[in-house]
């Protein structure tokens, strides 16, 4: 499953350099599916949809540090554990039980962020 901040996030900014999907994000902040990715363009998303990954979205929190679901692999394939979770200070970024993803989903996904 995907990872999530709680709102017990206290900005430190920690997790932000951990994610190797560029998948968190500043309160606030617009995010794509570009970001540090390879997509570009339109793209399939892995539901079949056609995405504009350089199209800016809306920030998915105003106050703490959030995770973009659709970015999210807890690290698969890049580490052993989510490294946003290791390094928190507040144990904030928990599993999303909204989004139970299974690994063969995840490496998946990664594969389809970095073009592999």
């Amino acid at each position: 499953m995907a990872i999530k901040i709680t709102d017990e996030c206290i900005n430190c900014d920690a997790c932000v350099a951990e994610c190797p999907n560029n998948a968190i994000y500043e309160p606030d902040d617009n995010w794509s599916y570009s970001d540090e990715t390879a997509l570009s363009g339109m793209v399939t998303g892995l539901n079949g949809e056609e995405i504009d990954a350089d199209a800016e979205n809306d920030p998915i929190s105003d106050e703490f540090y959030f995770i973009v679901t659709d970015k999210c692999t807890e690290c698969k394939g890049f580490h052993d554990e989510p490294q946003c979770a290791a390094v928190c200070p507040v144990d904030c970024c928990v599993p999303d039980e909204d989004h139970v993803e299974t690994e063969e989903e995840l490496l998946n996904k990664k594969a389809w962020l970095h073009g592999e």
